[in-house]
């Protein structure tokens, strides 16, 4: 059993951090915003910051690294092959045809007529009088229990959340809900029949619009992979096993986005398909869950908020139920503890999606072992695939780190790789030669490394700043740099503080500012 496992749910309550206190720091260092923030936003989307985008630049470079200008030792001792592209956002429609998007791509939907909001019915627990009697109260997954004991006393003349039972809201006969109360409102009856909802985005391609036009933004960016997969085998020198790789943004009509980045209806992807032969499938999906695991622990996911776990059967995506399923590499999230929230998974796609595109294309997606002609097949694909903005609100949810003995209240525990300045250059006044020098050293380091020039304001000040946003080290410029050429390190988690030579800073960082 996992030290997660072990943990009961008081404890796990007890270390969750605060997620309004994140999303706050998000605004207000310049992380996350809401995007068009001037207009009152647009639920489901975020833009990046200036501090946000170097962070999920970071993260995005190293998953890059890691999967295609260095990719992993394999089974045989040699490294993988894994190449790279960067597909189109708007494919043919068929592709979503062939791919069973357009058929299959929907969520299970209930509409509340009295408040015209719309709500994912699998999303819904609606808790049911345990005698038979009475109205029953419906929520949104992981509503806190408080919360729900709250509202149900309130809205049933008293009676306590022991007189419910919590059952799904699919789960139940249509005729239950008329004696329903939905999560925003006090009248029973007011949610609709589930109704299938599709998820894309469409849009209309050329000068005029009707149905011969239409086109779709990719709610995935794994199809543009299988697309090109004959494109690459001509065009690359590789062979089976190998793996194409791909960073892009995709786009789902979510109806309910929620919990800051988590789920937005605007999001970034890392997905690489793995094509191997049938009969080596289960080898490389035990392999690629072993080495994203080591990826997530290497850039700082180590505690015990990370969790592998298999789906279930009834989990299964189509193209998996006869395959060997998907793993799932999960975070708990402040707003999913105590559970989990998925950060990526490794899913066994069989042969499906290849096999798709030749039928409704016309071309052959066979392979031919170029050491045996005879040898044809269609590749099965491992898919180990990450969300990039999910990861990075992971990273940012690890790291923040509350800590009453320091000005700022908190520090940003990111991996110095990861941290989007590596350190910031502070000059203890702005007069004299202090700005002169730590001007000079910004100037001469600024090259190899993301660092920040601070001058104005009290020292502590910007201490506090450098710890919010995360960067590892700060170099103090004073007195006595003047007079000894040295100056006054300090480290972000310990605040401890050295001096070392003013000529020492770059192979200081260089040292220190390891990679991954």
């Amino acid at each position: 059993m996992s030290v997660a496992q072990e943990k009961t749910t008081a404890e796990i309550a007890n270390s969750v951090k605060d997620m309004k206190e994140i999303v706050a720091l998000c605004k207000r260092r310049g992380f996350v915003f809401p995007a068009s923030d001037i207009y009152g936003g647009l639920n489901g989307f975020w833009d990046y910051g200036p501090l946000g985008v170097e962070l999920k630049n970071n993260l995005r470079d190293l998953w890059w690294k890691w999967m295609v200008t260095c990719p992993p030792v394999g089974p045989d001792g040699q490294p993988v092959d894994i190449v790279g592209i960067d597909s189109s956002i708007i494919q043919n429609p068929k592709t979503w045809e062939a791919s069973g998007h357009v058929g299959g791509f929907s969520d299970p939907m209930v509409d509340c007529r009295e408040t015209k909001l719309r709500y994912r019915a699998d999303h819904l627990i609606a808790y049911m009088p345990k005698n038979g009697e009475g109205n029953g109260y419906a929520f949104m997954e992981n509503e806190e229990e408080d919360v729900i004991a709250k509202r149900i006393k309130n809205l049933s003349g008293g009676k306590s959340i022991g007189n419910f039972e919590a059952t799904p809201l699919v789960d139940l006969p249509v005729t239950a809900y008329a004696t329903i109360v939905g999560p925003d409102t006090k009248t029973p009856g007011t949610l609709t029949e589930p109704k299938q909802f599709n998820l894309m985005f469409h849009t209309f391609v050329g000068a005029t619009g009707g149905d011969d036009n239409k086109a779709y933004l990719r709610p995935e960016t794994a199809q543009g992979i299988f697309l090109n997969f004959k494109n690459v085998l001509d065009s690359s020198r590789v062979r089976v096993p190998f793996g194409i790789a791909q960073v892009g943004k995709a786009f789902r009509n979510e109806v309910n986005p929620r919990n800051f980045i988590f789920r937005s209806r605007e999001f970034e992807q890392m997905e690489m398909e793995w094509f191997c032969h049938p009969s080596e499938a289960k080898m490389w999906r035990d392999f690629w869950f072993a080495e994203r695991q080591k990826f997530w622990t290497a850039i700082g996911l180590v505690s015990e908020n990370v969790r592998m776990r298999d789906h279930d059967k009834d989990e299964l995506s189509h193209y998996a139920k006869e395959g060997l399923g998907t793993a799932d590499i999960e975070y708990r999230f402040p707003f999913t503890a105590p559970g989990f929230g998925e950060l990526e998974g490794i899913a066994h796609r069989c042969n499906f999606d290849l096999t798709q595109h030749q039928k409704h294309s016309g071309v052959k997606m066979e392979y031919t072992d170029p050491m045996d002609p005879k040898n044809k097949f269609i590749p099965d694909v491992i898919e180990p695939a990450a969300g990039l903005t999910r990861g990075v609100l992971a990273l940012l949810c690890e790291a923040y780190t509350p800590d009453p003995n320091r000005p700022s209240g908190v520090y940003l525990n990111l991996h110095p790789a990861l941290a989007p300045k590596k350190a910031a250059i502070l000059p203890l006044t702005a007069k004299d030669q202090h700005p002169v020098i730590a001007t000079k050293l910004y100037m001469d380091i600024r090259n190899e490394f993301a660092v920040d020039l601070d001058i104005k304001q009290n020292i502590g000040k910007r201490y506090a700043r450098q710890d919010e946003i995360g960067t590892p080290y700060c170099f103090t410029i004073d007195d006595q740099t003047v007079a000894d050429q040295t100056v006054t390190v300090r480290e972000r988690n310990t605040m401890s503080q050295e001096r070392i030579g003013l000529d020492h800073v770059a192979e200081y960082l260089r040292k220190n500012i390891r990679s991954v």
